[in-house]
């Protein structure tokens, strides 16, 4: 035991010696060595991190941007007709995945995703047509089956014959009536007016209600089938003779069929919210939805005018008269002393087949350099009804562009982006946004996980007068930023930015006069990323001067005349306005792929919260709310909330750009809140009766109220049904959404 003892004495001696050494260096150590007041440096690799967007080479790319290189990408993606899934369409795979895979021009990959797909064609061998029937089973009229040749375009034995993709075949034959638009107010108008449409035709005009919906109306009173036609009062100015339209202008031929997708959902229909694959479970055709029940027709406004100006009844009322230079009456059947007896029926015949076809979508990368899990997606489909100068080529051609540009940036070892970009050439678009879908059913997960936004440039040019771009809020802010940079076309250029001020403005509580951006429908392919996966998105086009036209669209839309040669000499002759959107849509492009804090401004949405609130706020709805209990008060508290993340989360971003070299982590955890907040408003129950609509801000609505869509629309249907209930649970739907949004802009430690 002494020894022991003895022992452990030498021990703790030996480990006290070493402790006062060990002190003593660390107190030479801590006053002997210099100090730099400014603190340790920070390693080199963190600067590498931290590297913005480079102004010049911004600018590099915008200068690149040539007319000419776009007009021959046109001329070449519009020479013969592409319908989805037919040889034209498939040449144009091979041709963006040569464009993609060229080793000086093209990107880091290309690669080609097929999916099975159902779709909807004529009979090529039984011509659809809309027939005037006499008494004794003998035709008076039949519709053309194609439209006139008044360019070598029309004669391309190519060119699909004019039909309404997902009617059903049938030769149903009865009395014709006029049904303006095909509205369900408008069938219920004539039902007023005592006539009764069991076993009649209706004849309606393109607008107002959805395609498939002309039909889907008509049908709940009786109709038993549809003939649809496009006004030249809606998108010629009235304009219907030959010698005012093309050739000679942009305004729609009297021959011209708008052909069209009649369908209400989008997607492939047999395979809703999974991928079109060879093993994915398919519903049986008998339960899909959203498409016409009865055979349905499109003709052009020369023969709706033999139709509709021979009608007997009474006159319709003014809103419903159009320009086919005549009064139109509401029928049933046809005048005495007409072009056609009084006891002839009308007749439509439809042929068309359902089929399951492979379908291509094109992708193609470039890496990201710092952070490659973050994706910056840019899309555009492919496919058109015919030869699709306009839509969707105009689209594709400025792609192309953008593509060859940043590719060789990339080739050249000049340039890589912070974060990947993918570009999406989306197959099968005209028949129900079906590539872009099943792209995002696919990939869901990864996609929702890591894109920070969606960028669509579906028509690029639809008129050479000003920029339009629909998205949602936080895109405001960048999309001003490009086109305060980008000039107008012309002999005496203003920014891109205060020429469409001009044009479309709004005022803004926050910012006084600015450009109005729209809200987001599901006209083109972004609806599945912002609907479905919440991803914060966008469209840009170069549009017309509403100011000079009254027209709905341009008036080639859909038709056999939608050409290079309609492009090049009336809707952008030199190519300037196409080159204008490459410019200003690249520049959004850079910037939301290179800038090292994304360049979105959540605060714009609690502006447009702010504005839905006060749509709802008014006497009338909130005394109506009351009554049943239903208070608005939680609904202001919480965007209250949202204002105030949002201003936080902007000061935070703010002493991060101060910073010479932010943390790369800070600057992580920064960006992943602006990239998930579109997220926090999905609300995948909220709308159980619309397939993939779940953006409880951005979904869809019937009501006019201009609030929050499910709001809306419950209160509508409460004050004609009562169902106040409904009214209180979108309210919450929406109260959860927004708060769960301020939540994800609030600090992480909250």
């Amino acid at each position: 035991m002494a020894e022991c003892r003895k022992n452990w004495k030498y021990i703790l001696g030996a480990v006290l010696s070493g402790v006062g050494a060990l002190t003593v260096g660390i107190l030479l150590g801590h006053y002997a060595i210099p100090k730099d007041t400014a603190g340790p440096a920070a390693p080199s690799w963190v600067h590498s991190q931290s590297q913005d967007l480079d102004e010049d080479l911004l600018r590099d790319f915008m200068n690149q941007v040539e007319a000419g290189n776009i007009r021959e990408n046109l001329r070449i993606l519009s020479s013969k007709p592409h319908i989805a899934t037919t040889d034209g369409d498939k040449d144009l795979v091979q041709l963006l995945l040569s464009r993609w895979k060229d080793p000086e021009t093209g990107l880091d990959s290309a690669t080609e995703a097929v999916y099975e797909v159902f779709l909807s064609f004529p009979d090529s061998e039984r011509p659809n047509s809309v027939a005037v029937v006499l008494e004794n089973g003998t035709h008076a009229f039949f519709s053309r089956q194609k439209e006139e040749n008044l360019t070598t375009d029309q004669a391309d034995p190519a060119v699909v014959q004019p039909y309404a993709a997902y009617a059903p075949p049938g030769n149903p034959q009865g009395k014709l009536v006029y049904a303006n638009q095909g509205k369900l107010s408008d069938y219920q108008e004539l039902v007023r007016n005592g006539i009764d449409l069991n076993g009649t035709i209706a004849i309606t005009r393109y607008g107002g209600a959805g395609r498939a919906d002309k039909a889907i109306n008509g049908a709940r009173f009786g109709v038993i089938g549809v003939v649809v036609y496009t006004d030249p009062g809606d998108i010629n100015d009235k304009k219907a003779s030959a010698k005012e339209t093309y050739p000679y202008s942009w305004y729609l031929p009297p021959s011209g069929v708008e052909r069209g997708s009649y369908q209400s959902q989008f997607g492939d229909l047999l395979t809703p919210y999974y991928p079109a694959k060879d093993f994915t479970y398919r519903i049986p055709e008998d339960q899909i939805t959203g498409i016409p029940p009865i055979p349905t027709q499109p003709i052009g406004f020369e023969d709706a005018r033999t139709l509709i100006c021979n009608l007997a009844g009474a006159a319709a009322n003014d809103s419903w008269q159009g320009s086919l230079g005549c009064i139109y009456n509401l029928g049933p059947g046809f005048q005495d002393g007409g072009l056609f007896p009084n006891t002839s029926d009308v007749q439509v015949n439809v042929y068309n087949q359902r089929r399951i076809e492979k379908s291509s979508n094109v992708l193609g990368l470039i890496r990201g350099s710092v952070e490659p899990d973050r994706y910056v997606l840019y899309g555009n489909h492919r496919d058109s009804w015919v030869h699709g100068a306009i839509d969707p080529s105009s689209g594709t051609a400025v792609m192309l562009e953008i593509t060859r540009i940043l590719g060789k940036m990339v080739k050249e070892g000049k340039w890589r982006p912070r974060r990947s970009i993918v570009f999406g050439s989306w197959g099968a678009e005209e028949f129900g946004l079906i590539g872009s879908t099943e792209y995002t059913e696919e990939f869901f997960s990864k996609l929702q996980q890591r894109s920070v936004t969606y960028l669509n440039v579906d028509i690029a040019v639809f008129a050479n007068a000003t920029l339009r771009v629909q998205g949602t809020p936080p895109v405001q802010s960048v999309i001003f930023k490009a086109a305060q940079q980008v000039q107008t076309p012309g002999d005496n250029p203003i920014s891109v930015y205060e020429n469409w001020k001009r044009h479309f403005n709004r005022t803004s509580s926050v910012y006084g006069v600015i450009p109005s951006l729209g809200s987001l429908g599901a006209g083109s392919d972004y609806a599945p990323f912002v609907h479905y996966l919440g991803i914060t998105s966008m469209d840009i086009a170069y549009t017309y001067d509403r100011s000079k036209t009254s027209a709905r669209i341009y008036p080639a839309y859909h038709t056999a005349f939608d050409t290079f040669d309609y492009a090049d000499k009336f809707i952008d002759p030199g190519f300037s306005s196409h080159q204008t959107v490459a410019r200003a849509a690249g520049n959004i492009l850079v910037r939301l792929a290179d800038t090292l804090i994304l360049p979105l401004n959540v605060t714009d949405y609690g502006e447009v919260l702010e504005q839905m609130y006060k749509a709802a706020d008014q006497e009338v709805i909130v005394n109506d709310l009351m009554s049943h209990n239903i208070s608005l008060a939680p609904l202001q508290a919480a965007i209250a909330r949202f204002k105030s993340a949002a201003a936080g989360l902007d000061q935070r971003i703010a002493s991060l750009q101060e910073e010479e070299s932010p943390s790369p982590l800070q600057v992580r955890m920064v960006n992943d809140q602006l990239m998930l907040l579109e997220r926090a408003f999905l609300n995948p129950r909220a709308f159980p009766d619309k397939y993939y609509y779940s953006h409880i801000i951005m979904a869809s609505r019937s009501s006019s109220i201009a609030t929050f869509p499910g709001l809306a629309d419950a209160y509508s249907s409460a004050k004609e049904l009562g169902n106040w209930e409904k009214v209180h649970q979108h309210l919450t739907i929406i109260i959860q959404a927004i708060e769960n949004a301020a939540s994800i802009l609030e600090p992480v430690d909250q």
